[in-house]
């Protein structure tokens, strides 16, 4: 009976977190560039794999309780990487990917140290030094790791960019955007505000994207999909729920009823 318990409640944190990240792409739904996440489960200790940069080895799920099978768990969360929507905006700092590739991105936070980072949200503007940045400041890099600055971004008569992303400011080509590509994007690490941070893992190349000038990639969550899948995880819960409630019965009985004979 007590292993009935465990099997319950290992099911019900696993739908827990399954419904953790289906909540999270319902609310990133109108997120540019935003790729939707899924959870894997495995009813198994013995792993053929495993992600290389989890270090979270030793949690309740990894501990044996005498000789049985450890229930479901988690195995891990990972990204749906597939191409969004476009919608047309026909603002010039408006970009859009189409096919594998990343808008490298240049991030500095609170203590003043600068790192890398990589988005799918082509929603650009110009500060007022003229250089290429993302809505929250960060600026936008190109092939060579610099700050793309636009010259008189304020006053020139055309800035356009081309499929390859070359930066063409009065038909004089300034910058080439830095498109990043990932032989093993599942490899890269969440850092907030919409970007991607890589590991060694994730295998940094050459990305052959093609870039859509007065578009931006919607978010890739289909809204409809979730809900179905949420209704399915909340019924699983709930019979979690019931399997529990069902074997505390079993065992109240067993104790205050049976143990009297």
């Amino acid at each position: 009976m007590v292993r009935g318990l465990y099997t319950a409640w290992t099911g019900m944190v696993n739908e827990q977190k399954r419904l953790d990240v289906i909540s999270n792409n319902m609310a990133n739904a109108d997120t540019t560039g935003f790729k939707k996440q899924g959870v894997t489960s495995q009813s198994f200790d013995d792993e053929l794999t495993i992600r290389i940069h989890n270090n979270n080895l030793h949690t309740p799920f990894n501990r044996r309780i005498g000789n049985m099978n450890l229930g479901v768990k988690i195995g891990e969360t990972y990204h749906d990487f597939s191409q969004g929507s476009m919608r047309e905006t026909g603002n010039t700092y408006d970009l859009a990917l189409s096919g594998d590739g990343f808008f490298t991105i240049q991030t500095t936070n609170k203590q003043g140290v600068t790192s890398t980072k990589y988005t799918r949200d082509g929603s650009f503007t110009v500060n007022v030094d003229g250089y290429l940045v993302t809505k929250d400041g960060d600026y936008v890099l190109d092939t060579n790791g610099d700050r793309i600055q636009i010259p008189g971004a304020q006053t020139a008569r055309e800035v356009a960019f081309d499929e390859r992303g070359n930066v063409i400011v009065n038909g004089q080509t300034v910058a080439t955007l830095g498109i990043a590509s990932f032989a093993n994007p599942q490899a890269l690490l969440l850092y907030g505000e919409n970007m991607y941070d890589a590991t060694q893992a994730a295998g940094l190349q050459e990305s052959t994207a093609v870039i859509h000038q007065g578009y931006l990639e919607m978010s890739n969550t289909n809204v409809i999909n979730e809900m179905v899948d949420m209704i399915t995880i909340t019924r699983a819960y709930e019979a979690g729920q019931k399997m529990i409630q069902t074997v505390d019965e079993s065992l109240s009985k067993s104790a205050n009823e049976i143990g009297r004979v």
